[in-house]
């Protein structure tokens, strides 16, 4: 058996459909409906009130889901089709711009950026403290420098 919650959204669907008029239910193919049918909740009673429109009544966001597609694939036509493809390719483009330019996003990257760049600054000062020690032979020619007054 499948998903309680599939099996309540079938059960919703079916309800829904069957005010359908003959020939819009035609339209979806013997075999979907049949399987709506086989994995539908028995238990579960949904009523529909066909005086209210269907946006207004409470149906499951996954019976929803299937009136949509069931709309796409058996009800739209060509111009709908080619109109909400249209929508649902802006619809994502907008979505990765506004993840690509999002200035909360922008901000953090760019700390992100400074921490690391003081992390490398960091290990690179350490690198740099390295104490310097003069020979012995260094130290007598500076000393003698130093006496004679020259400078180097």
């Amino acid at each position: 058996m499948i998903n309680n919650i599939y099996a309540k959204a079938y059960t919703e669907v079916l309800k829904i459909i069957s005010h359908f008029p003959d020939e819009e239910l035609a339209k979806i193919p013997v075999e979907k409906i049949e399987f709506y049918k086989n994995n539908m909740d028995k238990d579960y009673n949904f009523t529909i009130d066909p005086e209210i429109d269907l946006e207004k009544q409470n149906i499951s966001k996954k019976a929803n889901a299937i009136i949509v597609n069931l709309f796409q694939d058996y009800f739209a036509t060509e111009e709908q089709k080619i109109k909400e493809i249209l929508d649902l390719n802006q619809r994502k483009e907008e979505q990765e711009k506004k993840e690509k330019y999002n200035p909360n996003d922008i901000f953090k990257k760019k700390e992100k950026n400074e921490s690391s760049n003081a992390l490398t600054s960091e290990s690179n000062s350490n690198t740099a403290l390295i104490e310097y020690k003069e020979s012995f032979f260094e130290k007598l020619k500076n000393f003698i420098f130093k006496i004679l007054h020259i400078n180097k």
